[in-house]
């Protein structure tokens, strides 16, 4: 039975979320990711997008001009592909001028060339639209974005999506779409932005992925499985969602510092999956990140000392696990922090300085472990029968703060799991070298 977050530590982290990302800057993306993250974590559609600069709707963008046939055709294939339109969305889409179409913006070419004013753009957002999205959708060939989020579209994407050559956003959200990962949005070349959380994906996800190009990627709430593709590290996105699907496996720990490797992203969330293993020390190493959400899966063993130096981190969730030991006091030393949630684990100490540091603020969260003298922790026979530390499989190296925190990139130290090391940037192992600790 898949678990799912209770109401009010979902509301929690809504308002940390959405906190931190009205003090972030805004993404590259044309689509502010703020108001996006928010909305997801409530569960509810991102808000409507802007029409781009210069883009009109309806008579105002050159009603004068003769569309061309290959649009009309495009979108008239749309509408004959959508068997129910309960709130009149479509009820515009006659004759030939499409740019007087409701949720069709026009604007001049990108390439300056042909007809005064094309498509640049759809927004048919929570429409309620039955129907499917038909491969005629390719025939518009400025399209710059396609914003369909919460409707009732239904079957696969269409392959011919791959010829849309301006095409930056592809909202597919909240519908039911299903089959594989939709190959072919990673042969758009000039996506930036995709978003099809909340559909009926399934299978496994491919690794390129997360090398394409883009801002911000949302997968959240599908049927996806198997394990996340090492890759993940390579992704230049601030923003990254694998919530509430089926992956298995573990946190992919190979982490390549720097040059779009993990060094941009702000946000990600693993949450409510089924992966197992530990929690990888290289995640400590992640420069930007701010928000890192690994609760209700089945991670085990200590969380690493590593954490103690994501300097910017505001949201650090790690509750409904199997992690055991104690908490590392460093953890507590984190000054951004606004919400630390280690609860419902197997945490067998927590330390006084982190109930004066954090706990007085009211930002830390440690019931349902198994600390002695605490209030509303596991019973003691729970505690007891609870298998342990996993083996050497979670090796962490004690002592002080990491020496990689701050330090110099050139040198890595690692340790690996499984006979597979792993570079952790700016410890002390000399200059250009690196010293690997492998865990059979």
């Amino acid at each position: 039975m898949r678990r799912r977050p209770p109401s009010h530590s979902r509301a929690a982290a809504a308002a940390a979320v959405l906190l931190l990302l009205l003090l972030s800057p805004a993404p590259s993306s044309q689509l502010d990711l703020g108001s996006v993250i928010a909305a997801w974590i409530n569960g509810a559609p991102p808000p409507s997008p802007s029409p781009p600069a210069g883009a009109g709707v309806g008579a105002s963008s050159s009603s004068s001009s003769a569309a061309p046939s290959q649009e009309y055709t495009a979108l008239q294939a749309l509408k004959a592909a959508v068997t129910e339109d309960p709130r009149g969305a479509l009820s515009s889409w006659q004759g030939a001028n499409v740019c007087a179409y409701s949720g069709v913006y026009c604007s001049a070419p990108p390439d300056g060339a042909g007809a005064p004013t094309v498509v640049a753009g759809i927004d048919l957002n929570r429409a309620s639209l039955r129907g499917t999205l038909p491969e005629a959708v390719s025939l518009l060939a400025h399209l710059t974005f396609l914003h369909l989020n919460s409707n009732r579209l239904g079957g696969a994407v269409p392959d011919s999506l791959r010829d849309l050559q301006y095409l930056t956003e592809l909202d597919l959200s909240n519908n039911l779409f299903s089959g594989l990962f939709p190959a072919s949005t990673l042969l758009i070349p000039s996506l930036v932005y995709l978003d099809l959380r909340f559909n009926a994906f399934s299978g496994e996800l491919p690794p390129d992925v997360f090398a394409k190009d883009l801002d911000a990627v949302f997968l959240n709430d599908n049927q996806f499985e198997g394990q996340i593709p090492e890759t993940l590290w390579s992704s230049p996105a601030t923003v990254i969602t694998l919530a509430n699907n089926r992956f298995t496996g573990t946190v992919p720990a190979a982490y390549g510092y720097g040059g779009g490797g993990g060094g941009r992203v702000r946000e990600v969330l693993f949450l409510n999956n089924n992966l197992t293993g530990c929690v990888p020390e290289a995640l400590g190493f992640l420069p930007s990140i701010q928000v890192l959400d690994l609760s209700y899966n089945a991670l085990s063993g200590h969380l690493p000392g590593t954490l103690s130096c994501l300097s910017v981190i505001e949201v650090l969730n790690v509750a409904h696990n199997q992690l055991t030991g104690e908490l590392p006091d460093l953890l507590c030393d984190l000054r951004r922090i606004t919400n630390l949630s280690v609860s419902f684990n197997f945490f067998s100490g927590i330390s006084q300085r982190c109930d004066r540091q954090l706990g007085s603020r009211g930002v830390f969260d440690f019931v349902g472990n198994c600390v002695p003298g605490r209030d509303m922790q596991r019973p003691q026979p729970e505690c007891e029968g609870f298998p342990g530390e996993g083996g050497l499989s979670c090796l962490r190296i004690p002592g002080a703060r990491p020496a990689g925190c701050g330090g110099d990139a050139a040198a890595s130290v690692g340790v690996g799991v499984g006979g597979l090391p792993f570079g952790l940037p700016g410890a002390a192992a000399g200059a250009g070298g690196a010293v690997t600790v492998t865990v059979p």
